[in-house]
């Protein structure tokens, strides 16, 4: 059976398909919790940027192309870094992520929705944790979620390597065919769908975010999940 295809409107129907029996919830955290006109990330790929011309002595332009090279090559910038220039990924992480987070604010909607809606909620990111609770407290939504599966959990292997699904699958406990998983990449949904999890595409509208999306691993999309969650439960959470 074809999977339905992608929508960035909210669910006209509650609980559409593969939501109503979800047992947990894996969502992303950065452009996909809080929306992508915020542009957080582009605070980072700039601190990014001049972390690694310190660190090489270079250009900044060339900074930016051993950046993009290494997230090409090992799926994260940080994990190019360690793997050929041994670096301290705390100090990594604290710098790039040493960012004016004043863009984004408290979002109620968003946590009435993640109150209304049934099943455990985790955060799985290529992040690390201390960068989760930062934004989980801005948005003022960390209460909702158990748990935190970052970048250290996944000892540095960033999504979308299968091996750090199935590492997550095993330390939380969860049974795939009763998961939804939410995230701005859409090639980060090709793992969880193999595994047979329901999956939900944040559109940001970048080349970037839509790099491999396919129209048979993506359940659900839309382009704001403040918005999609609050439509899917219904306004018993209000406007």
């Amino acid at each position: 059976m074809n999977a339905p295809q992608p929508s960035s409107k909210p669910a006209p129907l509650a609980y559409p398909h593969g939501l109503r029996d979800a047992a947990v919830w894996v969502f992303d955290l950065d452009n996909t919790l809080y929306h992508h006109s915020a542009c957080l990330f582009d605070q980072i790929d700039v601190l990014m940027k001049a972390y690694i011309a310190r660190l090489l002595d270079l250009p900044e332009d060339e900074a930016f192309k051993v950046q993009k090279q290494y997230f090409r090559d090992y799926g994260t910038s940080l994990r190019g870094l360690m793997n050929r220039h041994h670096i301290d990924p705390h100090d990594f992480l604290d710098f790039v992520h040493d960012i004016d987070l004043s863009v984004i604010g408290p979002d109620p909607r968003l946590g009435r929705a993640l109150a209304a809606l049934p099943g455990r909620k985790i955060i799985f990111t290529n992040a690390d944790e201390a960068h989760a609770a930062r934004i989980l407290d801005r948005l003022g939504i960390g209460d909702h979620f158990e748990a935190v599966f970052d970048i250290f959990a996944a000892d540095f292997v960033p999504k979308p390597d299968p091996a750090i699904y199935d590492a997550l699958i095993r330390r939380h406990g969860i049974s795939p065919t009763r998961a939804v998983m939410v995230e701005d990449m859409a090639r980060n949904l090709i793992p969880a769908h193999a595994l047979g999890m329901t999956t939900l595409w944040i559109d940001t509208g970048s080349d970037f975010g839509r790099d491999g999306h396919h129209p048979d691993y993506i359940h659900h999309a839309t382009d704001d999940l403040s918005a999609w969650l609050a439509a899917m439960v219904g306004d018993a959470v209000g406007g």
